[in-house]
């Protein structure tokens, strides 16, 4: 699992410890620092997201501290904290790059929200691929490299490798979690953009009014809080692909604008009276059935046809069962540790009952089981018990079903050892084993765990 980890750099150390209780209940993982020395230390070490600093610190100014960690770190976000705000300040801290500068005290109700929203920045941010960055283009996937061997998906990476080449834009339809992206990527590998970006954006994680900002940009004043002009991630992918995720989600205005890039290559920024003219491919993907959200006037028929010149069905992970022993195997190399002397398998009985579930959640299940199963395991072979609970509940070879003792048994040792893995920390266990909060806490009361 990844964390999203929040650097503070604060010399007040009880703001800072109180600071570091609020985010961890969110879920968070928190580094601490006392000055900037130790937070640069910190940043060489960890895999730092969101930077919470102070502007007054013992061995120098935050706002000057942004820059130096924009230049090192460009996709980390920084959030500056000042017990005597001034503008002068704030104008300086927005253009060494940081992403807000807030008030302490007056303005603490601000803080999670804002995190939020930084961290969303974040994502947006890892999601473009530059094509100066080698050791990241080794590990995207290419056609060859992708794994499985039943008809359905053979034929899906046949009709990739064939529009790839060109610029058609292409629509890829399928559920939830049967690699979406992953083909995107491989598209854009074997076009002629190879050379150019990379950009993904899931169009249902954000509200509409954010949603255009981030696709277009916008200029300063344009809203509040746009103190200076944002590229959009049009503009980030041009002369490359952009790949837009659950477009089935996207407003109908928004609709009209992607429809007019599409037509002449050109859109309006937020605030903007000259158009921006961009050349990119664009990739779709949606989950949805389009004849449906068509009828039901959701979506533009036109928009529609444009995004669907070329389109790729993914089979959902069901219909490609002789393909999860390797996808297995290819998790398991994965998520081992380096250090992990000798191969991790895998049962006959765990394999079975891995290829009896249905899989609603497709490849992305298969992938979070068998990282939980990793974190659980006790020797070199994933068994039965070191699978979710509901597998556990699949019938044995022998067509043997688990009694409701049994049952209630495995999931308890299943908690408990998820809880030890996580030193005691409910949210991140709720997170590994897919259950909200309330729901833990429940099961904590209900089997006696303290």
């Amino acid at each position: 699992m990844t964390l999203r980890t929040v650097l503070i750099i604060d010399d007040e150390d009880k703001l800072r410890k109180l600071l570091s209780r609020i985010i961890e209940l969110e879920g968070f993982e928190v580094i601490q620092a006392s000055d900037l020395k130790t937070g640069l230390k910190k940043l060489a070490l960890f895999p730092i997201d969101v930077v919470l600093c102070d502007v007054k610190l013992p061995d120098g100014n935050g706002v000057d501290f942004t820059q130096v960690i924009k230049d090192k770190y460009p996709l980390i976000e920084v959030i500056l904290l000042t017990a005597y705000g001034n503008i002068p300040d704030g104008v300086k801290a927005i253009k060494n790059g940081a992403y807000d500068y807030i008030t302490k005290g007056d303005d603490n109700n601000k803080i999670l929200p804002l995190l939020y929203r930084a961290f969303e920045r974040v994502k947006i941010n890892k999601k473009v691929v530059l094509p100066s960055d080698n050791s990241k283009r080794e590990q995207q996937i290419v056609f060859d490299r992708m794994i499985g061997k039943a008809p359905l998906f053979l034929q899906a990476i046949k009709l990739a490798e064939r529009v790839a080449p060109t610029d058609a834009t292409v629509l890829l339809t399928g559920e939830t979690g049967t690699g979406k992206e992953v083909f995107a990527q491989a598209i854009h590998q074997g076009s002629q953009r190879v050379k150019g970006s990379f950009v993904a954006i899931n169009c249902s994680a954000f509200s509409k009014d954010l949603l255009e900002s981030e696709m277009f940009g916008h200029r300063a004043g344009a809203f509040t809080n746009a103190t200076k002009d944002q590229k959009g991630l049009f503009e980030e992918a041009n002369h490359g692909t952009i790949f837009l995720d659950e477009i089935g989600e996207m407003a109908l205005d928004l609709q009209a604008k992607l429809l007019r890039v599409l037509e002449t290559g050109e859109f309006l920024k937020i605030g903007d009276t000259k158009p921006t003219k961009v050349n990119v491919r664009i990739i779709a993907a949606t989950n949805r059935s389009f004849e449906k959200e068509i009828a039901l006037g959701n979506f533009r028929e036109d928009l529609f046809y444009r995004i669907s010149v070329f389109q790729i069905e993914l089979p959902a992970l069901r219909n490609r069962m002789i393909d999860i022993p390797l996808l297995v195997d290819y998790f398991i190399g994965v998520f081992t540790p380096q250090s992990n002397a000798g191969r991790i398998g895998i049962s006959a009985e765990a394999n079975e009952a891995l290829q009896m579930h249905e899989w609603p959640g497709n490849i992305r299940e298969l992938k979070n089981v068998i990282e939980r199963a990793l974190i659980l395991v006790n020797s070199k072979v994933i068994e039965l018990n070191d699978l979710p609970f509901e597998f556990q509940q699949m019938k044995s070879k022998q067509g043997k079903s688990l009694s409701a003792f049994e049952l209630a048994s495995a999931e308890k040792l299943h908690i408990q050892k998820v809880l030890q893995y996580t030193n005691g920390n409910k949210t991140k266990t709720a997170e590994l084993l897919g259950i909200a909060l309330t729901t833990l806490y429940r099961k904590l009361a209900e089997y006696e765990i303290n």
